[in-house]
């Protein structure tokens, strides 16, 4: 099993439910749908369902379908983060401090992607850029817009790295990071960012280093700005 790449299944999946986009008693795709959506095969689908039927997050009938179990949002585990206690980021870390962060770690992850990614990587990331576009709601937009660059430090197959990108990802799960994104995003701003996105994708498939590190830069200004002068 690519660890990397079930990893980023699981999180997914437990953020579709952590965002409300699957109800209690509301049933999942089909693993062939999964196995498409994320370039997997069916044994890795499987090992990750076992995991959460283990958790207590969904049920299993046969000939039916997988479904979210009804006390499944009691029994969710936080985001993954960073084992040790001490790299936690502490509660009253604000937007603008995330931000600040991304913008300091999210550009230097472009040359190892660059060196490691591979195709399932980039079936990855394509995936997440048509879902954003097709999303017909803000939280589904957000929630592929933070797929999508969980998929880019997936690709860097650090350990270490996407273990700092999912502490710094569990800021911007928060209320307060969600509150403020929300109110920025105009349907133009939205796509601009899916033109970056895009843009930042196909350099990266590219291997052109500058311009991956370029577009990066500038969608993350974009997103800071538009965060705090909103208007």
């Amino acid at each position: 099993m690519n660890t990397d790449t079930a990893f980023v299944l699981r999180e997914t999946l437990l953020a579709n439910l952590r965002n409300g986009r699957w109800r209690p008693g509301e049933r999942l795709p089909a693993e062939r749908q999964m196995m498409e959506s994320f370039n997997v095969g069916r044994s890795t689908v499987r090992r990750v369902l076992t995991q959460m039927k283990d958790m207590g997050l969904i049920t299993q009938a046969v000939g039916s379908g997988t479904y979210v179990s009804q006390n499944a949002m009691d029994r969710l585990p936080p985001p993954a983060a960073p084992a040790a206690a001490g790299m936690m980021p502490s509660r009253s870390t604000s937007p603008s401090e995330l931000m600040e962060a991304r913008m300091a770690f999210e550009p230097a992850l472009v040359e190892l992607v660059i060196r490691n990614a591979n195709g399932t990587d980039f079936v990855l990331m394509e995936d997440c850029l048509r879902n954003a576009e097709a999303a017909s709601s803000f939280e589904q937009f957000e929630h592929w817009d933070g797929a999508l660059h969980r998929a880019i430090a997936s690709a860097t197959h650090n350990d270490f790295v996407i273990g700092v990108f999912n502490m710094i990802n569990e800021v911007r799960e928060r209320a307060e990071w969600g509150l403020l994104k929300k109110k920025s995003l105009t349907t133009e701003r939205r796509k601009a960012y899916e033109q970056e996105h895009r843009a930042l994708v196909a350099a990266l498939r590219e291997r052109d280093a500058a311009g991956a590190r370029k577009a990066m830069v500038s969608h993350l200004l974009h997103v800071q700005q538009n965060l705090f002068k909103p208007d």
